[in-house]
């Protein structure tokens, strides 16, 4: 792991960019009590990717459509998940 500074990572970012995606673990030192780490972001990461969207859109036509099914206690909860 290497720690910098964030003079230091303005300065050469794109070096730190390519080490990062090579796999090393890099730590941003910001002043005396704040630090980042540098981390490569995948679309697996996304939240929102298109399948995410896709699956939401989905649920809100079988909504519209009535086909959905309404939950007010714990025991239907349990019962849901076959619990």
């Amino acid at each position: 792991m290497l720690v910098i500074s964030s003079r230091e990572f303005r300065q050469n970012q794109k070096e730190y960019f390519e080490r990062v995606d090579k796999g090393e673990h890099i730590i941003v030192q910001r002043g005396k009590d704040k630090a980042y780490a540098l981390t490569p972001v995948s679309a697996d990461d996304m939240y929102f990717n298109a399948e995410m969207v896709k699956r939401i859109k989905q649920s809100l036509q079988e909504i519209e459509q009535g086909d959905y099914k309404e939950i007010s206690s714990s025991k239907e909860i349990s019962d849901l998940l076959g619990l």
